[in-house]
């Protein structure tokens, strides 16, 4: 390590920082990286502190001395060594994600040997390290740092790409490096529960990643509502407060996390009218990183019904897809043979297909296949279970189940509305009970309907439903959250579950919105009585909206079956009101009233 230079007399804060690097008087603490599969922990961010009291125990400020005395090598190889003498303890199949700043990678003695004597020496791989680029200095010539990290891939260490979404340098190196990791800014997923502008942003990486193959980790998760929303929405993994704070030891997050975690992966289970492109996974040939185009070639010609063949590494992890059509027009042209025969499945492979996990949506699968380049518009998709292959399906294959799920969903959604019925409500209801979050419970019904159809007809009474379902689904789709529900009972019976975190102002607004529009129906007639079931005239100015609220935060030692009780009870006072109603309660109050579980 460098001596302390003799130009630093006078500076407190300079000699502070040279005897830091002399000493090596730094250390790392390591904040874990939790899969939103399982809620294991997947890895760990290894982070630089300083001496307490040294004014240096900020990375930040560390790292921007060293960069302005040209001591950022250094410094980071002694971050390196100190991240990775810290983690001896790191499992097999667990990552250390180094952070790297951008301009080190250019710097010549950045190679991987050094690393590489180091991990043996405490007993870990390559494949447990991810260098992370952070953005504290921008890639300069990225040419050149493909180069390098190529050259850091093929001894099996991986890329991840720090602060996406912070500025444009990051989404630059996530184009130029194509890194195995995108890391989303905090400023993306802090409080992305109530922002539809985060949400969409946060979305559009999703289906980026999913395309490219990349994982995604959101960074700065501190609440349990940005957890569930950023686990419903896709992402693999997350990092913040909420796991686990930064510390020397290898922490796991406190078992109350893993077990929501856990819990909400149980409740994300798929309807019963609902496939995973796991479920459409079938066998293809599939040969290891090194094998000769010949082989693959005559394995296609001794299996016509096979589209093509993945290429997998020594784990058995997909890294390519050769198509049977694509490898034989390479070889029939006037020096294919000669040129590729021999040659490694590498060179002709398509090293960027659409590789997607087994518990993928069809759906989603579906529009991910459909929106790839023409030229790849009909490859196969590969399945992998816990990264590795599972097998591949044909985009036939995918449509045609695709097709029969819409048949069954139309079969068991209401013909007149479109919207869920009763079978899709009771999995719903179960669902959002069995997440330990708070949900809203909205039973929304008209009043006077009965009336309406013997004065108007049948026909309009179905035009007055289609309209309250369109004021629920557009109120829902304003206000509400990615992860609401809405359900047609039967008749002018409707049920709409709810996140959002003001549950009564949304059922004011539908009523606004039900209110405002509902005139039209009477085709300018002045309604001032109406005939109620007994055929007593009422005084009432046409049909209105009655909404019972059930707002179900606490509800640990109660059965769902409560809530049906519950909400029928709540819907006879909400229809003993004069006109378009709210009647709100909360479902632990009026349980424990009535000691009912």
């Amino acid at each position: 390590m460098n001596s302390i230079p003799g130009n630093v007399e006078g500076n407190e804060e300079l000699a502070a920082f040279y005897t830091i690097l002399h000493t090596a008087s730094i250390w790392s603490v390591y904040q874990p990286i939790v899969s939103l599969k399982d809620g294991t922990v997947f890895g760990y961010e290894a982070l630089t502190r300083g001496p307490e009291q040294s004014g240096f125990r900020s990375p930040l400020k560390l790292f921007r001395m060293a960069e302005q005395e040209g001591k950022l090598y250094e410094l980071d190889k002694l971050a390196r060594e100190k991240a990775i003498r810290g983690c001896r303890n790191l499992s097999a199949d667990q990552k250390i994600f180094i952070n790297i700043p951008a301009s080190v990678i250019l710097e010549p003695d950045f190679t991987p040997g050094q690393t590489m004597r180091l991990l043996r020496e405490c007993g870990l791989n390559p494949t447990n390290v991810v260098l992370e680029i952070t953005e504290r200095t921008s890639v300069e010539n990225f040419e050149m740092a493909k180069r390098v990290l190529e050259h850091y891939r093929k001894q099996g260490y991986q890329i991840a790409i720090d602060d996406a979404g912070a500025g444009y340098s990051s989404l630059e190196a996530i184009a130029e490096l194509q890194p195995d990791y995108i890391k989303i800014d905090r400023s993306l997923t802090e409080q992305i529960h109530t922002s539809r502008v985060k949400e969409y942003i946060v979305e559009t990486f999703v289906t980026f990643a999913t395309k490219m193959n990349i994982s995604l980790i959101a960074e700065g998760i501190e609440r349990l509502e940005d957890l569930d929303k950023l686990m419903r929405m896709g992402v693999h993994y997350v990092q913040g407060y909420l796991l686990g704070r930064p510390d020397k030891a290898l922490l796991v997050p406190d078992a109350d996390i893993h077990q929501f975690i856990q819990k909400l992966s149980d409740s994300m289970a798929r309807s019963p009218y609902q496939k995973n492109i796991g479920d459409l996974a079938a066998h293809t040939g599939c040969f290891k990183m090194g094998t000769p185009i010949s082989e693959v070639s005559l394995y296609l010609r001794h299996h016509e019904a096979e589209q093509g063949i993945v290429v997998v590494d020594s784990s058995n992890k997909p890294v390519g897809l050769m198509m049977r059509e694509k490898l034989f027009q390479e070889l029939s042209g006037q020096y294919g043979i000669a040129l590729f025969w021999s040659k490694p499945v590498e060179q002709l492979m398509d090293n960027r297909p659409l590789i997607l996990d087994e518990h993928t949506s069809l759906e989603r699968a579906s529009k991910l296949a459909m929106a790839r380049e023409m030229r790849r518009l009909y490859d196969l998709v590969i399945i992998t279970r816990e990264g590795k292959l599972q097998g591949t399906a044909s985009v036939r294959s995918i449509l045609e189940h695709i097709t029969h799920m819409q048949m069954e969903a139309a079969r068991v959604s209401n013909p007149l509305t479109g919207l869920p019925g009763n079978r899709e409500i009771q999995r719903e209801i179960r669902t959002k009970w069995s997440s330990s979050l708070p949900f809203a419970v909205i039973y929304a019904d008209l009043d006077h309907f009965k009336w309406y159809n013997d004065h108007f007809g049948f026909q309009q009474g179905d035009e007055v439903i289609q309209y309250t379902a369109s004021v629920l689904r557009q109120t829902l789709q304003q206000y509400g959250t990615r992860e609401d529900f809405i359900g047609h009972i039967g008749g002018d019976d409707f049920i709409a579950l709810t996140c959002v975190s003001e549950p009564e102002q949304l059922c004011k607004e539908i009523v606004a919105r039900f209110e405002s529009g509902i005139d039209r129906f009477y085709h300018g007639k002045e309604i001032r009585y109406v005939l109620d079931r007994e055929g007593r005239a009422v005084e009432q100015n046409g049909v209105t909206l009655s909404i019972s609220l059930i707002i179900c935060t606490e509800r640990e030692g109660f059965m769902p079956e409560a809530l049906a009780r519950t909400a029928a009870e709540l819907k006879s006072k909400a229809k003993a009101l004069k006109g378009n109603a709210v009647c709100v309660e909360r479902l632990d109050r009026l349980l424990h009233a009535k000691g009912q579980r």
